[in-house]
């Protein structure tokens, strides 16, 4: 019986911490954008150079 009133302690203790943790994440601004990260995927990091851009070689007839 006195296993579970450690446990008890100590899972209040353990959620006290994580939700002090919560606020102050919150509050350093760390949820702020919260549409970036889930259009981040949809756009590449380096854009391709296509075909168009590449320039021309020109041959010369000698």
């Amino acid at each position: 019986m006195e296993v579970i009133f450690l446990l008890i302690g100590i899972s209040l203790l353990l959620a006290v911490t994580f939700l002090f943790l919560f606020f102050r994440a919150n509050k350093s601004g760390q949820f702020d954008d919260d549409y970036t990260p889930s259009v981040r995927i949809l756009f590449e990091s380096q854009p391709k150079k296509s075909i168009k851009d590449q320039p021309k070689k020109s041959k010369s007839h000698e």
